[in-house]
């Protein structure tokens, strides 16, 4: 009996063999270093473009209206590039130029009394108002001249420095860019229809709930609500839809560029922190065409210019809006027609 436990112990000690370590898979590099060198360029790029672009302002051509042909002769002279002078006959038509945003300010001079007189508009921004006041001031004390100032488009009291359009900007572009991004990640729990449905009712949602909130309830933004509501829909629909685009497209690395293309670059331009005029070319070249850019400008005339320009502005977020969703409603049939094409 005992020989019998014996074998029966060895024959159990010898079957048992230790566990196995698991094979430690090798990461691949690519894993975890695209995602720290995207968010390395991203962080660049929005502190270059953000704190670039406001570290060293310079005007060019900044549009100044002004009366009388001599006048306009002498400052053109004395401002050289940093200014663009809009020439006028009248008082009257300078006035007119600066509410129609021919124009940023309206120089008129009294010849009797040695008197420059400078009309600027407050809603312009803080940043191109000191320019061009500091420009024409320059100018009158070289000149002998006194020069008095005055803002007859000032901006409200709970905008005193002129940012609730940026920031309005801003959050409505973010909102968009996060609802895409969810979307994008939810792409095999909802089919298309309910993707474009989602997006284009969130848009027209958190058009009408950031217009209520900017105007009547903070007072910040005087702009008639439902012009308002619609231009800031249209905005979050092209952010919605331009990141669906990139995401759809360009695969993971969609969301970055997006980032870097709507979050960071378009509303570093946009012309609300820092005025177009005072922007480096290329930044005031994009500025108009991206939809941060064409969004601050909306807002600020439906504001305090009478909505005299608004055409551009309207044109560009529905382009980039229809635009984008077309292109998103597209990709599965160029994906068919592209996998029908190989071998």
């Amino acid at each position: 009996m005992n020989s019998h436990r014996s074998s029966a112990g060895s024959a159990g000690s010898g079957g048992s063999e230790a566990p196995e370590k698991p094979e430690r898979r090798r990461v691949p590099t690519r894993a975890w270093l695209q995602p720290a060198l995207i968010g390395l360029v991203i962080l660049a790029a929005f502190i270059g473009a953000y704190v670039g672009l406001q570290r060293n302002p310079q005007p060019h051509e900044i549009p100044i209206a002004v009366t009388g042909e001599r006048l306009a002769r002498e400052t053109g002279e004395a401002l050289g590039p940093s200014a663009r002078i809009v020439r006028t006959a009248t008082p009257a038509a300078a006035r007119q130029a600066l509410e129609s945003r021919e124009a940023v300010a309206s120089l008129t001079r009294n010849p009797g009394a040695g008197v420059l007189h400078l009309d600027v508009a407050g809603a312009n921004g803080q940043s191109t108002t000191a320019i061009v006041t500091d420009l024409v001031r320059t100018y009158a004390q070289q000149t002998g001249q006194r020069l008095t100032v005055d803002d007859v488009i000032p901006l409200v009291k709970y905008d005193s420095r002129g940012l609730a359009g940026f920031y309005l900007s801003f959050g409505v572009t973010l909102a968009g860019f996060v609802l895409a991004q969810s979307v994008l990640g939810l792409r095999a729990v909802l089919p298309p229809g309910y993707r474009f449905a989602l997006v284009t009712g969130f848009s027209v949602l958190a058009g009408i709930l950031a217009a209520v909130l900017a105007g009547p309830v903070l007072h910040a933004v005087p702009a008639p609500v439902v012009p308002l509501a619609i231009t800031l829909a249209l905005l979050t629909s092209a952010a919605a839809f331009t990141t669906l685009l990139l995401g759809t497209y360009l695969g993971p690395i969609g969301v970055p560029v997006a980032t870097l293309l709507l979050l960071t670059l378009g509303n570093a331009t946009s012309g609300a922190v820092i005025g177009a005029g005072l922007l480096p070319a290329p930044a005031r070249f994009v500025s108009p065409l991206l939809p941060p850019g064409a969004a601050v400008r909306a807002v600020g005339n439906l504001s305090y210019f009478q909505s005299t320009t608004m055409l551009m502005p309207m044109i560009t977020l529905v382009v980039w809006s229809v635009g984008a969703a077309l292109l998103v409603a597209a990709q599965p049939k160029l994906s068919r027609a592209k996998a029908q094409e190989r071998p």
